[in-house]
């Protein structure tokens, strides 16, 4: 695990400034929304304007001041456009300076300044543009990579997925003819961002495990929540070996779970079947995607599939057992019991019956050999149908 005190000089530098993003967020979360989670959007606003002025992100307070019809200080604005508009010009002259009385190395760093800087303040296009012009001028693999992560970075901040999948494409591929350590590292927590955002937890969770002992993305987030998504997406994705492995007994994981209560009361609720502790914990978890960014959309499927998990991990220890007995472990009402199961039952994802009359439920393990077989005889068909239909080419 890494030392945490003074570990995030070893970070990127944080432009953009990802927590501009989620106050903004926060900021559009529906009041209601906001009172459940505690969020007091009218302090949120002031920080949030506080921080675009300090930063003169000029793009950015026209844009949130549109998008939440908030008044527009016209004489903050015209002095944010000049300061804009006189860094641009310095930033400008110190590139062309560059050109003509230094070296390449001079020059790329002089564009790197003026692509922080466009990006620092918002202006989305003009970053862009600058950032693919100093791609173009970068002659190592390193100096690419990190203009890379900056426009992936880019793509984050304005949640732009095209963005971030074209520029981790190419980081993918440029990593694999040559990449150091701390970038390889660095690409996949990246990569399971993106993952994660995009209810790709399986693919998530198998590039956080990666970087758990490496972590030095502080970019993109402090590692308390590097590890808070870890969990998250190894709970809904691992089986029951690799988490006991990976989460129960990761000793890095276990460090700082001593100042993360609530995700420890997670783990150890469903891997000690203790359900109705579990159920607890889940609901809190379900507020914490509603006040993140990345995984808000995402909040009812997750704790639908981890609902699946538990149900399935309880009917898994008996042949049959009572609808009673079922809504006393998960701390519920049978008839919220009885409603969940059938709705499970009937989609599909869990292997059990109700005998309703009987309050009974029954589990139907499915016999594995017998679903290789209809696997195999399904796959058959369809190779027989597409020689077949390869057949009718050839004889035409």
């Amino acid at each position: 695990m890494p030392t945490l005190e003074g570990l995030e000089e070893a970070g990127l530098d944080k432009i953009p400034d990802l927590a501009v993003a989620q106050m903004r967020f926060e900021l559009g979360l529906q009041a209601n929304v906001a009172k459940e989670l505690k969020i007091d959007q009218s302090e949120v606003k002031n920080k949030l304007m506080d921080k675009v002025k300090a930063g003169y992100m000029t793009e950015i307070y026209k844009e949130v001041s549109k998008e939440f019809k908030l008044s527009v200080n016209q004489s903050v604005l015209d002095e944010m456009e000049a300061k804009n508009a006189e860094q641009i010009k310095l930033l400008t002259d110190e590139i062309e300076k560059a050109e003509k009385n230094e070296g390449e190395s001079e020059v790329r760093d002089a564009m790197v300044r003026k692509c922080e800087y466009l990006t620092s303040i918002g202006s989305k296009s003009d970053a862009l543009t600058m950032l693919k012009a100093t791609l173009e001028k970068s002659n190592t693999t390193g100096h690419k990579l990190d203009i890379l992560f900056h426009l992936i970075r880019l793509g984050f901040f304005f949640n732009d997925n095209k963005i971030i999948t074209t520029y981790l494409n190419k980081a993918k591929e440029l990593i694999e003819l040559g990449g150091d350590w701390d970038r390889r590292n660095r690409l996949k927590v990246y990569t399971g961002l993106y993952s994660m955002s995009v209810r790709r937890f399986e693919d998530a969770a198998k590039n956080f495990l990666d970087t758990v002992s490496t972590f030095t993305s502080y970019e993109l987030m402090d590692y308390h929540t590097f590890i808070r998504y870890t969990i998250i997406c190894s709970m809904v994705s691992l089986d029951r070996q690799d988490l006991t492995k990976k989460i129960v007994e990761g000793a890095d994981i276990n460090e700082v779970l001593h100042d993360l209560p609530l995700f420890k009361s997670f783990i150890s609720s469903l891997y000690n079947a203790q359900y109705a502790e579990f159920f607890t914990s889940l609901a809190e978890i379900e507020t914490t995607f509603k006040a993140d960014r990345y995984l808000a959309p995402h909040t009812s499927y997750y704790t639908r599939q981890m609902r699946v998990r538990a149900y399935g991990q309880l009917l898994e220890s008996y042949s049959s057992l009572t609808v009673t007995y079922m809504a006393n472990s998960f701390g519920v009402s049978e008839e919220f019991i009885d409603r969940e199961l059938s709705r499970f039952i009937t989609a599909g994802v869990l292997n059990a019956k109700i005998d309703k009359v009987g309050g009974i439920i029954q589990t139907n393990r499915p016999d594995k050999k017998n679903w290789q077989y209809q696997a195999v005889i399904k796959q058959g068909d369809m190779l027989l149908n597409r020689i077949q239909k390869l057949s009718r080419v050839i004889t035409i």
